[in-house]
């Protein structure tokens, strides 16, 4: 008979109290207090993943679920509520802080396609709503750049989040209209500019006008151009509006949207390094 005991971690299952746990281990990351409210308010109880814990000398140390242990102490109101453990006896602490650091070493993480294909599949609104105002225009959700695909589906989430459907919709027709489905018209940057200018500018941004204009510069230029500018969308929607104002005898300008393209370059510039 086989002996499969190598491939099977040496743990038992247990509840222990989140107030038995203790998590602030040097080679743990900072809690984040912001995350821990963020996910509370969205909690789901079939979500919880098992705490890791390694117990030295009698005491639960947690080398994976700090995050866990804190957002299910806030829902609850309580530290003595328990969690459920893996709880493993055979571990000392440079072991636990290589388990810490390299745990995620294989692991494949959801692109954003996936996440949103698996809302579609579960039937959640916004996900519904925004595939089929994509599929209204024709085209479809796609996991790579491709004709008639819009692979950017986190934008498309954030600008139906930021600003709502209308702006979503018209971002779309802009888009669609005044590129006619050129692939690059629908990348994040493109995408999240059109809608900040359409949500700043409203009724006083001339629809047919934007098209018309900016339909004789390809994507390309205006990436170049926004390249000269500053980094991601606020490169793009100043460049945009550079073009649009162009020969203009009352070009549209605004003080607010220039501090919001300020708010855009230190947010990415922020996002970007929290994924290095």
């Amino acid at each position: 008979m086989n002996d499969f005991s190598q491939y099977v971690p040496n743990v038992t299952f247990e509840q222990i109290p989140i107030k038995n746990l203790v998590s602030n281990q040097e080679y743990q990351r900072n809690l984040s207090f912001k995350h821990v409210e963020k996910a509370a308010k969205d909690f789901n109880l079939y979500q919880i993943n098992p705490v890791k814990v390694s117990r030295r000398n009698g005491v639960n140390y947690v080398f994976n679920g700090q995050h866990t242990i804190e957002i299910v102490a806030l829902v609850s109101g309580s530290r003595d509520t328990p969690v459920w453990c893996m709880v493993y006896d055979d571990l000392y602490y440079e072991a636990e802080a290589d388990i810490f650091a390299n745990q995620l070493k294989y692991t494949r993480p959801l692109a954003p396609y996936d996440t949103f294909m698996a809302n579609v599949e579960a039937g959640n609104d916004r996900q519904l709503i925004i595939k089929d105002l994509v599929e209204s225009y024709g085209m479809f959700i796609s996991s790579k750049p491709c004709t008639g695909g819009i692979c950017a589906v986190a934008a498309l989430e954030f600008i139906y989040n930021k600003y709502g459907l209308p702006n979503l919709q018209r971002t779309l027709n802009l888009c669609i209209g005044t590129w006619e489905g050129e692939r690059e018209a629908f990348s994040a940057n493109m995408l999240k500019a059109v809608a900040l200018i359409v949500s700043e500018f409203e009724k006083n941004l001339n629809d047919e006008l934007f098209k018309s204009k900016l339909g004789k510069v390809s994507v390309r230029e205006i990436s170049r151009a926004a390249a000269e500018r500053r980094n991601g969308t606020s490169g793009y929607a100043d460049a945009i509006m550079t073009y649009y104002n162009k020969r203009m005898k009352v070009p549209l300008h605004s003080d607010k949207i220039t501090r919001k393209l300020v708010i855009y370059s230190v947010a990415e510039i922020k996002e970007s390094m929290s994924e290095t």
